[in-house]
Protein backbone atom coordinates (compact mmCIF):
# COMPACT_ATOMS: atom_id res chain seq x y z
CA UNK A 1 0.00 0.00 0.00
CA UNK A 2 1.24 3.41 -0.89
CA UNK A 3 -0.34 6.29 0.99
CA UNK A 4 0.48 9.99 0.69
CA UNK A 5 0.38 10.36 4.46
CA UNK A 6 1.25 7.88 7.22
CA UNK A 7 -0.25 8.49 10.64
CA UNK A 8 2.01 8.16 13.68
CA UNK A 9 0.29 5.03 14.97
CA UNK A 10 0.80 3.27 11.63
CA UNK A 11 4.55 3.42 12.28
CA UNK A 12 4.34 1.80 15.72
CA UNK A 13 5.59 -1.77 15.88
CA UNK A 14 3.29 -2.34 18.85
CA UNK A 15 0.25 -1.23 16.82
CA UNK A 16 1.21 -3.52 13.93
CA UNK A 17 1.57 -6.45 16.34
CA UNK A 18 -1.74 -5.58 18.01
CA UNK A 19 -3.49 -5.87 14.63
CA UNK A 20 -2.13 -9.40 14.27
CA UNK A 21 -3.27 -10.17 17.81
CA UNK A 22 -6.81 -9.02 16.98
CA UNK A 23 -6.85 -11.25 13.92
CA UNK A 24 -5.60 -14.23 15.93
CA UNK A 25 -8.18 -13.66 18.68
CA UNK A 26 -11.02 -13.49 16.15
CA UNK A 27 -9.82 -16.69 14.48
CA UNK A 28 -9.42 -18.57 17.77
CA UNK A 29 -12.74 -17.46 19.25
CA UNK A 30 -14.54 -18.49 16.06
CA UNK A 31 -14.47 -22.06 17.38
CA UNK A 32 -15.74 -21.18 20.87
CA UNK A 33 -19.19 -22.48 21.83
CA UNK A 34 -22.05 -20.43 20.38
CA UNK A 35 -23.45 -19.80 23.86
CA UNK A 36 -20.27 -17.77 24.56
CA UNK A 37 -20.82 -15.40 21.63
CA UNK A 38 -22.10 -12.61 23.90
CA UNK A 39 -19.93 -13.66 26.83
CA UNK A 40 -16.31 -14.69 26.71
CA UNK A 41 -15.99 -14.45 22.92
CA UNK A 42 -17.23 -10.87 22.93
CA UNK A 43 -15.05 -9.91 25.90
CA UNK A 44 -11.93 -11.33 24.29
CA UNK A 45 -12.57 -9.63 20.97
CA UNK A 46 -13.29 -6.30 22.62
CA UNK A 47 -10.20 -6.37 24.82
CA UNK A 48 -8.01 -7.31 21.83
CA UNK A 49 -9.50 -4.51 19.73
CA UNK A 50 -9.07 -2.11 22.64
CA UNK A 51 -5.30 -2.62 22.55
CA UNK A 52 -4.90 -1.39 18.97
CA UNK A 53 -7.55 1.32 19.44
CA UNK A 54 -5.82 2.79 22.48
CA UNK A 55 -2.43 2.69 20.76
CA UNK A 56 -3.80 4.61 17.80
CA UNK A 57 -5.72 7.08 19.95
CA UNK A 58 -2.73 7.67 22.20
CA UNK A 59 -0.50 8.46 19.25
CA UNK A 60 -2.82 11.31 18.33
CA UNK A 61 -2.64 13.02 21.70
CA UNK A 62 -0.65 16.23 21.90
CA UNK A 63 1.08 15.76 25.25
CA UNK A 64 3.36 12.89 26.23
CA UNK A 65 1.37 12.50 29.46
CA UNK A 66 -1.87 11.99 27.50
CA UNK A 67 -0.12 9.57 25.16
CA UNK A 68 1.21 7.58 28.11
CA UNK A 69 -2.30 7.40 29.58
CA UNK A 70 -3.67 5.71 26.44
CA UNK A 71 -0.66 3.42 26.21
CA UNK A 72 -1.35 2.38 29.80
CA UNK A 73 -4.94 1.55 28.84
CA UNK A 74 -3.66 -0.51 25.88
CA UNK A 75 -1.34 -2.37 28.25
CA UNK A 76 -4.20 -3.02 30.67
CA UNK A 77 -6.47 -4.29 27.89
CA UNK A 78 -3.69 -6.62 26.80
CA UNK A 79 -3.50 -8.07 30.32
CA UNK A 80 -7.28 -8.35 30.43
CA UNK A 81 -7.09 -10.39 27.23
CA UNK A 82 -4.53 -12.71 28.81
CA UNK A 83 -6.87 -13.27 31.74
CA UNK A 84 -9.68 -14.18 29.32
CA UNK A 85 -7.37 -16.67 27.62
CA UNK A 86 -6.73 -18.33 30.98
CA UNK A 87 -10.50 -18.68 31.36
CA UNK A 88 -10.77 -20.15 27.85
CA UNK A 89 -8.02 -22.62 28.70
CA UNK A 90 -9.66 -23.55 32.02
CA UNK A 91 -12.97 -24.18 30.23
CA UNK A 92 -11.20 -26.24 27.53
CA UNK A 93 -12.26 -23.79 24.80
CA UNK A 94 -8.66 -23.60 23.60
CA UNK A 95 -5.76 -26.02 23.47
CA UNK A 96 -2.70 -25.54 25.68
CA UNK A 97 -0.45 -24.98 22.65
CA UNK A 98 -2.75 -22.27 21.29
CA UNK A 99 -2.84 -20.66 24.73
CA UNK A 100 0.95 -20.70 25.03
CA UNK A 101 1.41 -19.17 21.58
CA UNK A 102 -1.06 -16.38 22.35
CA UNK A 103 0.42 -15.85 25.80
CA UNK A 104 3.85 -15.35 24.19
CA UNK A 105 2.36 -12.90 21.70
CA UNK A 106 0.59 -10.98 24.48
CA UNK A 107 3.77 -10.94 26.59
CA UNK A 108 5.90 -9.60 23.74
CA UNK A 109 3.35 -6.92 22.97
CA UNK A 110 3.11 -5.96 26.66
CA UNK A 111 6.85 -5.28 26.80
CA UNK A 112 6.64 -3.07 23.70
CA UNK A 113 3.64 -1.12 24.97
CA UNK A 114 5.27 -0.60 28.36
CA UNK A 115 8.47 0.64 26.72
CA UNK A 116 6.42 3.05 24.61
CA UNK A 117 4.64 4.34 27.71
CA UNK A 118 7.90 4.78 29.62
CA UNK A 119 9.40 6.63 26.66
CA UNK A 120 6.52 9.11 26.76
CA UNK A 121 6.83 9.63 30.49
CA UNK A 122 10.58 10.17 30.30
CA UNK A 123 10.03 13.01 27.83
CA UNK A 124 7.67 14.92 30.13
CA UNK A 125 9.16 17.80 32.11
Amino acid sequence: MNYDYIFAFEKLTSWKESRLLVKNVYNITESFPKHELFGLTSQMRRSASSVSSNLSEGSGRSSPKDQAHFYQMAYSSNLELLNHFYTALDLSYTEKETFENLRNQICSLSFKINALRKSCLSSTP
